[in-house]
Formats: C-alpha cells, sequence, structure tokens
C-alpha cells in the first residue's frame, strides 16, 4: 500500500483520480501586544553626580484619563507637580523604586538604572502583562517588556511615570538641602553645575556624591580647596 506521504504519479493525475493535497502547517503569527494591564516605566537622576538613580512604573486607567501628559523634561516644575498628584489620584497604581549612591559606584549607572527600573516594576500593587521601558535597554523583568527611544513623549505610562520618578527625586533633593545646604541640592539637583562644582572644590564629597563620577574622583585625589586653612 502506497504512502499517503508518497507523491502522485502523473499516471494517475491523468486516470482522473482525485488527488489528495498535503496538509499545509502554518505557523502561528506572534504578537508583541498581549491583552492586560500595560505599565510605563522611565528614571530620572542618571546624569547627576550625587543622589541616587530614581525609576518609577505606573499603570494608568483607560476610563480616568489624564491631560498634559508629557517628558517631565519640557514641563515647568508647577506642571511636574500637578500632573504628579493627579497621577498619584488617577493611576491604577504606581511605584517607584531606587538604586543608592553606593549601588550606583559598584554596579555603574547603567546597570545601576536597571535595578532601580525592576524594582519600580516589582513594587507595583498589580503585575502588568507587558512593561513600556523609556531608552533603548530593557532590564531583566519576569513579564514581556518592549524598549521604546523617546517613550516618555509619546506612550502617555511612560510620560507619566518619567513625571513621578522627576517628582519623587526633586523632592528628595530639597531634602537634602536641609542636611547640606552648602551644596544647593534643591538648585542644581545634582547635577555638577558651575555652582555644584565650585561647591565641591570649596568643600569636597559628601556622602551623597558618586565617587565613580569623574568630577568627584578627581576631589579625591587631592584636598578640597581651602582645606586646613
Amino acid at each position: 500500500m502506497p504512502s499517503r506521504s508518497s507523491s502522485l504519479k502523473p499516471a494517475a493525475r491523468a486516470a482522473g483520480k482525485p488527488v489528495r493535497r498535503a496538509a499545509v502547517v502554518q505557523q502561528l503569527g506572534l504578537s508583541w501586544d498581549v491583552p492586560g494591564l500595560m505599565a510605563g516605566v522611565d528614571e530620572a537622576g542618571r546624569g547627576p553626580i550625587a543622589g541616587p538613580v530614581v525609576a518609577a512604573a505606573v499603570i494608568l486607567d483607560d476610563l480616568r484619563p489624564i491631560r498634559g501628559l508629557a517628558d517631565s523634561k519640557v514641563l515647568s516644575p508647577l506642571k511636574r507637580e500637578r500632573l504628579h498628584d493627579e497621577i498619584r489620584a488617577h493611576a491604577l497604581c504606581c511605584a517607584v523604586g531606587e538604586a543608592s549612591v553606593e549601588e550606583i559606584d559598584r554596579l555603574n549607572i547603567l546597570q545601576a538604572t536597571m535595578l532601580a527600573m525592576r524594582r519600580a516594576v516589582q513594587g507595583l500593587r498589580l503585575k502588568p502583562a507587558k512593561v513600556l521601558v523609556d531608552g533603548n535597554r530593557l532590564p531583566e523583568l519576569d513579564v514581556l517588556a518592549e524598549a521604546i527611544v523617546g517613550g516618555d513623549a509619546k506612550v502617555p505610562a511612560i510620560s507619566a511615570a518619567s513625571i513621578i520618578a522627576k517628582v519623587h527625586r526633586d523632592r528628595w533633593c530639597a531634602e537634602q538641602h536641609a542636611l547640606y545646604p552648602q551644596y544647593g541640592f534643591d538648585a542644581h539637583k545634582g547635577y555638577g553645575t558651575a555652582e555644584h562644582l565650585a561647591a565641591l572644590r570649596t568643600h569636597g564629597p559628601c556622602p551623597l556624591h558618586r565617587r565613580s563620577f569623574a568630577p568627584v574622583a578627581a576631589l579625591l585625589d587631592g584636598p578640597p580647596e581651602g582645606a586646613g586653612a
């Protein structure tokens, strides 16, 4: 008896016998989108020479849209504060994760940022089916994730995360100013401005400064200006 998988001979076709077509196996297409909750993730504080790097994860409520969401960098401080409170009030859930100065110096700023993002996602009260991350790198997560360059200006949930992270870190800097007023953290937020670098040269690094960053590391090689005067 001929095998079912064998090809029919030309004579069989000529005789008018019915031709059995081989079953066609179709591969299912994989979609990058999955049903379920979607979280946006962004960070604040990669560039400063002091303080932790902060990440936020936000799951917005589609039934309670928030107007005016945008990349936190293009918003005024007053607008960021207003949107921060609105996101906290109307989002399904949001969480903040940090990586400390010590972790930044030990791991490097990229890996510390990934750590902060992972902590933010893990801190969500609801588990998302998918995570959208601003940028071109992804933290290690146990859910589907996608990196989106410029996502903080394109995806509302990422915009919301950028606002939460930025406001959280700015408020932290204002608190640290009360402890270390000589550095002016309330104004420069830890960035290496001329005023900040001048304060570093005068007073030397404090526990908030990132020792692995060049402007701080350079001062560790010698005493600050005016030391011993």
